[in-house]
């Protein structure tokens, strides 16, 4: 899951940043609303926490404007104002929640998973390819009979592949979505996670649920 982080507060926007980044999110930020609802516009996202006071551009504005677009992914919103009318211009402005600073980090999560729980369910709660099968809310991996453990990275890079079963997924996609902006030598990781991939859902001698498409990516097949 990638979240976009929305905060001119440097160092609360890289607790934030870093606490996620723990709870296996990847993590982008921005400092300004400008700058902000450039990146929600021009890259994929499953949720974007938006602080209310911003340079440039505030994010009652950005999440309006951002809804015009059609963008509709979840919005949390965060300031440090606390009255009702505060509450409501966020809402009404189209943001799925507020929360209200100063807050405890565990609240923060609480709220992004309930979000993204909240989306994953207008999804689809279980995911399947063949006799691969993805519950999105238990996090749980089945291959036939057979439970398949993965680390945190390992289950993000399997659900958008899930997500898209039959498709050529390129590296750029998944640069897009499973990791961040300030990832470095992502294309040698990709593959290193590709083959981790295999070796935990295939069987041994079979051809690979995961195949390789020469030249421009890979591709999750029903087996």
């Amino acid at each position: 899951m990638r979240i976009l982080v929305v905060e001119d507060e440097k160092r609360l926007a890289e607790v934030i940043k870093k606490g996620l980044v723990e709870e296996g999110y990847s993590v982008d930020v921005a400092y300004d609303g400008a700058e902000g609802q450039y990146m929600a516009e021009s890259a994929s996202y499953d949720l974007v926490i938006l602080d209310i006071m911003l340079p440039k551009k505030d994010g009652v504005t950005v999440c309006q404007e951002l809804r015009i677009r059609g963008i509709n992914i979840p919005i949390l919103m965060l300031t440090a104002k606390d009255s009702v009318e505060d509450r409501v211009k966020g809402l009404d402005s189209g943001a799925d929640d507020y929360l209200v600073k100063p807050f405890a980090f565990s609240e923060l999560v609480a709220r992004v998973r309930a979000l993204l729980r909240r989306e994953a369910l207008s999804k689809a709660s279980k995911l399947q390819v063949g006799d691969l099968v993805m519950d999105t809310l238990t996090r749980e991996v089945w291959r036939g009979d057979k439970k398949i453990e993965l680390t945190t990275k390992e289950y993000a890079l399997l659900e958008y592949f899930m997500r898209h079963p039959n498709m050529v997924v390129t590296r750029t996609m998944l640069m897009e979505k499973v990791w961040d902006y300030d990832f470095e030598g992502l294309s040698n990781v990709i593959d290193v996670y590709i083959r981790r991939l295999r070796l935990k859902l295939d069987e041994e001698g079979e051809e690979s649920i995961i195949e390789t498409v020469r030249g421009a990516g890979y591709r999750l097949r029903e087996s």
